[in-house]
């Protein structure tokens, strides 16, 4: 009593509860008044029941169905204003009590002798001799309590089920609803605020490493975590590496020292980068990441080698446009070199500051091949390992430069990209391939008169091919010596 007379005083109360309390009162009185016409119009007989109703019978029957089911509503919503353990008493008290009712009533209907009860006996068929008709009756009214029952007990503990699969989504980690919604019953609602909190703290922790991780990619590339097999910043420890096959590529972008000496320190820091700017978003564009800042140079790391020869052949374009948007300064000459190898991924450094970085000799290769590249005066140049992992459908124009001596002991096949030039030039290079590699042939054999004299004739046709005149001065000497 106590619990509903609180319900009753609640000024929380919705205006709707409050109109329906008061409609529930209004039509609580005439059904109790109109209730002796309605079974008045109910009449006992020796086959059952016959039902007569007057007009105040109907009228009756109508008020008391409309007095239920406001009672119902005002019923339901009392209860979702208690806590679990009221909303399982309250619910199935009168559902127990009716029940218990009904078996009582079922027991004894045979002992009495009025005409409601014999017009029962007659309905149900049952009598002091036949007690196997009371029994199944009984059996259906218990299977009957017990489905109402389950059904009440289903939708009161439904929420239930909705906090278990919610927990277990936190417990996993796994955040991807903004607000979970439990149930409207009030012994929910504190539970549901709770989940709510933590769901809320979960986002904001994963916001968090989101931010983190994307500012972190500024420092260390989100390709990087992928060689790891890590997903965030978090992850890396002191000591992590891995060995990969994986391309380099360095780039240095010749010119800029004869720049910097005609500008200030600012201006010389705003230049470079100026260009450094054009050459990092091509290199991310392809699907590499940049390993480290070289002053003037960059060396980069690409999973797939044809990946790095493309990347290249656009920076080389890139820088050429960038030239021709800045005439009043000299030009820039992008130099680079690709190597393939294998890569160990890790990081170095101590507890207190980490750095990710790569270890390997394919990097001091990359780097020896720029100086031949400066020497050759080709702008682009690949090892034979690179060309030995393009993929066959891969195609681009290119020619052996020869197996060049990057030091003491060590030789290297070098090839040339012809993709980085003018058509016209592309194409006269491309017609004398076969020529230039067999010259390149003939002086690796030291056959140096038959390298000099083949790669005369290549200058007679293409005089400003710098590796033809460089090995033309190189097969003379030999020869002479």
């Amino acid at each position: 009593m106590h619990t509903l007379a609180k319900f009753a005083k609640d000024k929380s109360m919705k205006l709707s509860t409050k109109i329906l309390i008061g409609l529930f009162v209004a039509t609580l009185i005439p059904s109790i008044y109109l209730g002796q016409f309605v079974l008045a119009g109910i009449k006992p007989t020796a086959n059952g029941f016959t039902f007569n109703f007057d007009v105040w019978g109907w009228v009756g029957i109508g008020v008391m169905v409309v007095n239920l089911i406001i009672g119902n509503i005002l019923f339901f919503r009392f209860l979702r204003t208690q806590s679990l353990a009221k909303v399982l008493f309250f619910s199935t008290a009168p559902l127990s009590v009716f029940y218990g009712v009904g078996l009582y009533l079922l027991a004894d209907v045979s002992r009495y002798n009025n005409a409601t009860a014999v017009s029962v006996r007659k309905v149900l068929n049952i009598s002091t001799t036949n007690t196997y008709n009371t029994v199944l009756w009984a059996v259906i009214l218990s299977l009957g309590y017990i489905v109402l029952v389950f059904i009440l007990y289903y939708f009161i503990c439904r929420p239930m089920t909705r906090i278990e699969k919610i927990l277990n989504r936190l417990g996993d980690g796994r955040v991807n609803q903004e607000h979970f919604t439990i149930g409207k019953s009030k012994q929910f609602k504190n539970v549901e605020h709770s989940l709510n909190k933590i769901n809320y703290n979960y986002m904001e922790k994963e916001n968090k490493i989101k931010e983190t991780n994307l500012e972190a990619q500024k420092f260390i590339p989100k390709q990087f975590f992928k060689f790891l097999g890590k997903s965030n910043i978090a992850d890396l420890e002191l000591g992590n590496q891995v060995k990969k096959m994986a391309t380099t590529l360095f780039c240095d972008l010749t010119s800029t020292a004869e720049i910097s000496q005609s500008l200030s320190l600012e201006e010389n820091f705003n230049f470079i980068n100026s260009y450094l700017n054009v050459v990092s978003p091509i290199i991310r564009r392809y699907g590499g990441f940049v390993d480290k800042y070289l002053g003037d140079g960059i060396l980069a790391v690409f999973a797939r080698p044809e990946n790095a020869i493309d990347c290249a052949h656009n920076i080389i374009r890139s820088i050429e446009v960038k030239n021709k948007s800045q005439r009043d300064l000299p030009p820039v000459d992008a130099k680079i070199s690709i190597h393939t190898g294998e890569v160990i991924f890790g990081i170095v450094g101590d507890e207190e500051r980490k750095s990710p970085t790569i270890v390997s000799d394919v990097v001091n290769l990359a780097s020896k091949m720029e100086d031949l590249n400066k020497y050759l005066h080709t702008k682009m140049i690949f090892s034979k390992s690179v060309l030995s992992e393009v993929p066959s459908r891969f195609k681009f124009a290119y020619r052996y430069l020869g197996s060049l001596k990057l030091d003491e002991g060590n030789n290297l096949a070098l090839f040339e990209s012809l993709e980085v030039y003018p058509r016209d030039r592309r194409e006269k290079l491309a017609n004398l391939k076969g020529k230039f590699e067999n010259a390149v042939r003939y002086y690796n054999d030291a056959r140096y008169d038959e390298a000099a004299r083949d790669f005369e004739e290549i200058l007679k046709l293409l005089p400003e091919d710098k590796p033809s005149y460089i090995y033309y001065n190189k097969a003379k000497e030999k020869a002479e010596q």
